[in-house]
């Protein structure tokens, strides 16, 4: 399979799947365990909130971009820098985002809209991933496009992008160019690219085992049947899942 036909299989998985086979529990043999869970920011914590979860999950590689307020002594990027970054990228992509502003217009700061994310799309960019407000988002929900975001605002002042390309931390992840992300309305967790294969293998033959274990777990008559399906699948041990 190509990059994009492996991208588009990881689709079919939810980012929670994702994650139990990055790091979520590094002593299961389907775990690759490629971070420490706790002390590694490799997913999104609980301020993101997912603006279409109707869309299901996006995965795609980074491109990354910090946004702030004009500085004068600092001109030397717009838009059309981040346009070529994503032109750039291989496809598909999503936009990693950080909206570095004052705090007392953080909150009010509607950076993203439609006029931008139609040049995104147009790129092969099939997501958004920021630690800020959108807008517009009635107008962008008919394209198919993905934003994860702090929330909506309608409007923002005079704003300028400070970097394109660099590493970024966005609501508890810390993700660079070039690694992937997969996104949906439980957050978003990042990888490097180069374990795409890994990832994608392991998250066929965990949903293979999960459902297996499922289908045990719902055809017990009491709490003796439940504890033998679970005590044969080690893969989240203890855990209240």
């Amino acid at each position: 399979m190509s990059t994009r036909e492996k991208l588009e299989e990881l689709e079919q998985f939810d980012t929670p799947s994702i994650t139990n086979v990055v790091a979520t529990y590094p002593d299961d043999p389907l775990c690759l365990g490629l971070y420490n869970p706790w002390s590694e920011n490799w997913y999104t914590d609980q301020t993101i909130e997912c603006m279409y979860p109707e869309l299901g999950p996006r995965a795609g590689h980074v491109v990354t971009c910090v946004y702030g307020i004009p500085d004068p002594n600092f001109g030397k990027l717009s838009f059309m820098d981040v346009v070529d970054a994503l032109d750039a990228s291989p496809k598909p992509s999503i936009l990693a985002l950080k909206q570095d502003f004052p705090d007392d217009v953080a909150g009010k700061v509607g950076l993203t809209g439609g006029n931008m994310t139609s040049a995104m799309q147009a790129l092969d960019c099939v997501g958004c991933v920021s630690d800020g407000p959108a807008r517009d988002i009635d107008e962008i929900r008919p394209t198919g496009f993905q934003y994860l975001v702090t929330g909506v605002s309608p409007g923002h002042g005079d704003m300028a992008v400070h970097a394109v390309n660099v590493p970024v931390s966005i609501c508890g992840m810390d993700v660079a160019p070039g690694e992937i992300i997969h996104m949906d309305e439980n957050g978003a967790v990042k990888f490097p690219a180069d374990r795409l294969d890994d990832v994608l293998h392991n998250a066929k033959a965990l949903e293979a085992r999960e459902e297996d274990l499922q289908e045990q777990v719902q055809n017990a008559n009491n709490a003796d049947e439940v504890r033998a399906a679970f005590s044969g699948d080690t893969y989240g041990e203890d855990e209240s899942e």
